[in-house]
């Protein structure tokens, strides 16, 4: 079972992100932690992406939902929290609760146990999972911050997302990458997709203009043991 796993030994560096006046930790999984509230966030999970896909005659690894649950495994052993949000787009379609394989069931249930777990909806998962624990909603309140699956457009007091998956592409070393991102601007953050499968898109798309004023916006880049926070307009675009 995963739920039992080791924690990794490499040493993780999380960085401090303060939202609407509430203290989080951004960890280099993709993970939004909540001290204070003992609460962990995820983003687009996207469980069974690969069956999903498959089924569509694009074939791919069957093992996105097990890499997927294992580092979410790593998170849950590392902050111990109480309570887990999941963002929405948890499963990549309606059925995929329905083709987890008897593992993943297992293992999905043993990261729940002993503890609150949310799901909020997505425009991938409209409604909650059928046959998996926790409790269905469309968003949650947080203070003066809403959780909610899609980003609402112009001003907001205090807002966390995803269904963006925002990416940063940087220049280093004479290398162009990818990588994925938290973007925030200190009241709002839109949080990179958590699935193996997950695709991203540039945080300099115009996707992202309603949400943020580009000289106000941060990245912090998903590196192997920490952040690395730059201006978002420092990004390249593609």
């Amino acid at each position: 079972m995963i739920a039992a796993a080791r924690a990794p030994k490499v040493s993780i560096v999380a960085t401090p992100l303060a939202l609407a006046d509430i203290a989080f930790l951004a960890d280099p999984s993709g993970a939004l932690f909540c001290e204070s509230q003992a609460t962990l966030l995820v983003a687009d999970l996207h469980l069974e992406k690969g069956s999903s896909q498959a089924r569509r005659g694009q074939l791919l690894p069957p093992f996105d939902t097990a890499a997927t649950l294992a580092r979410l495994a790593e998170v849950i052993i590392r902050y111990a929290p109480r309570r887990v949000i999941a963002l929405g787009d948890s499963f990549h379609d309606s059925d995929g609760p329905a083709r987890l394989s008897a593992d993943d069931r297992a293992n999905l249930a043993a990261l729940q146990a002993g503890r609150d777990w949310i799901w909020l909806s997505g425009n991938h998962d409209p409604r909650p999972p059928l046959g998996c624990a926790g409790v269905g909603l469309d968003a949650w309140q947080m203070g003066r911050l809403v959780l909610r699956h899609l980003p609402c457009a112009g001003p907001t007091g205090g807002e966390i997302a995803g269904h963006l998956h925002p990416v940063a592409r940087l220049s280093a070393r004479g290398r162009v990458m990818r990588r994925r991102c938290f973007v925030s601007d200190g009241t709002r953050c839109i949080l990179p997709a958590f699935g193996a499968y997950a695709g991203g898109l540039n945080i300099r798309d115009p996707a992202f203009a309603p949400y943020f004023a580009a000289a106000s916006a941060r990245a912090y880049v998903l590196g192997a043991d920490r952040l690395y926070r730059l201006s978002a307009d420092h990004c390249l675009a593609d």
